[in-house]
């Protein structure tokens, strides 16, 4: 849109600023927003994999795959919407991919079988990698050297859909003993974030606007390292944010509703220290925060291990591995920023890291839950967080050569 002149033909410099300013302030929102969508689909499966079980006729070994298919589909979502991103208008994407979501989850309740559940799984997490990549990638091209504290705060809102997930679900469960009511209510809490991007212009990718090939090209060693750190975040936060319901009932710690609320503590956690993050994140270098996130993880699982049948340890634990692991994932790609130019391709490969954990670390627990005993989802997470801190220490030693040149360091902490 051309700018308007005032009466001496002089473009109105001031009045332009605020329109750019409050574009990118509404287009920072509906990310919010959509990333709440996000949330609230994402923790919906952990309370209902009984109720999902018991409607196809199914064992905890074999629901279980449910985590598996969605992964894949998230990671599909992820690897080829990034590259959406990058040829279509960001926002049009993303809106599609939030009424793919509304539309599936509607579907989950009145599918009969356990195939057909798998597919329909299978087409929900392709459209949550679409969403994850679209929201990371384009809050990164708003914002550019300055996304840390906003990368926190999108995290922050999509654990704020988490939290309050299991919450709609334990009221709905309470009102209407079934299924297809929380799904349905939660499939029309997700459309409003799409009507939202639907009326904002997309934003660019003005980090590879005007350079040449070379000057954009892909650190892939980098990349991966990044990725398989994400890929066994991931697998930790999905696994507990899956698994402490049923951990909470196969170890007789309390009944659905306490399965249900100690979910939400988690997820509500996880919300909380990502708006902690926000001003952390301002003040502290990635790679600090992340060290201090990784040990407090290691303590949260520690007491779980310790305090197995206390269900005043597990909430304790619950608590301090979501404030721990609440800024893993936005620190994680803030480190990435500072070290490579972020493409929706390049946000594609790190989410698809992400989602790969996300499939395999709940499916080896769904497998060992009921043979081996509930505990072993606790040792699980512990082994994933060990092999998770390895990989930052080696990316902490590793990560120079891939730094920016000085010029655009200098650029960045402008």
């Amino acid at each position: 849109m051309v700018p308007r002149s005032n009466r001496g033909g002089a473009i109105n410099l001031s009045k332009d600023f605020d329109i750019l300013k409050n574009t990118k302030t509404a287009q920072t929102i509906a990310y919010f927003i959509a990333f709440v969508a996000l949330g609230l689909a994402v923790a919906s499966l952990g309370p209902t994999l009984p109720a999902l079980a018991e409607q196809t006729h199914a064992s905890v070994g074999a629901i279980s795959y449910l985590f598996t298919v969605r992964s894949f589909g998230f990671l599909l979502g992820s690897l080829f919407g990034g590259r959406l991103f990058d040829r279509l208008r960001g926002h049009h994407v993303m809106a599609v991919m939030i009424f793919a979501m509304s539309a599936t989850m509607a579907l989950m309740p009145v599918v009969p079988s356990l195939a057909i559940l798998l597919v329909v799984m299978f087409a929900l997490g392709t459209a949550e990698g679409a969403v994850g990549v679209g929201g990371n990638a384009l809050l990164v091209w708003v914002h550019q050297s300055r996304v840390a504290p906003f990368m926190n705060a999108l995290h922050f809102f999509y654990g704020v859909g988490g939290f309050i997930s299991p919450l709609i679900i334990a009221r709905t469960f309470s009102l209407h003993n079934t299924t297809a009511a929380p799904y349905l209510v939660l499939a029309l809490l997700i459309l409003p974030a799409a009507a939202l991007l639907l009326r904002l212009p997309s934003p660019q990718n003005q980090q590879v606007v005007g350079e040449s090939a070379t000057a954009g090209r892909i650190h892939y060693k980098l990349v991966a390292l990044i990725a398989l750190l994400l890929c066994l975040y991931i697998g930790a936060e999905v696994s507990y944010g899956s698994w402490i319901y049923s951990y909470v009932l196969k170890m007789n710690l309390g009944d659905e509703q306490t399965g249900a609320y100690l979910t939400s503590i988690f997820w509500g956690s996880l919300t909380a220290g990502r708006l902690l993050g926000v001003p952390i994140a301002a003040r502290l270098r990635p790679r600090t925060i992340l060290l201090a996130d990784l040990m407090g993880c290691f303590v949260s699982i520690g007491i779980a291990l310790l305090w197995s049948r206390s269900l005043v340890a597990i909430t304790v634990a619950s608590v301090a591995i979501g404030l721990s692991m609440a800024s893993i994932y936005p620190t994680a790609l803030t480190f990435a920023e500072r070290r490579m130019k972020i493409t929706g391709q390049v946000t594609g490969f790190l989410i698809v890291g992400g989602s790969s954990g996300g499939m395999i670390v709940p499916l080896l627990i769904g497998q060992m839950f009921e043979p081996i005993g509930p505990r072993v989802m606790m040792v699980t997470i512990l082994f994933d967080l060990i092999v998770a801190l390895m990989i930052y220490l080696f990316l902490v030693m590793d990560s120079s050569p891939y730094r920016r040149p000085e010029s655009e360091q200098k650029r960045h902490t402008a």
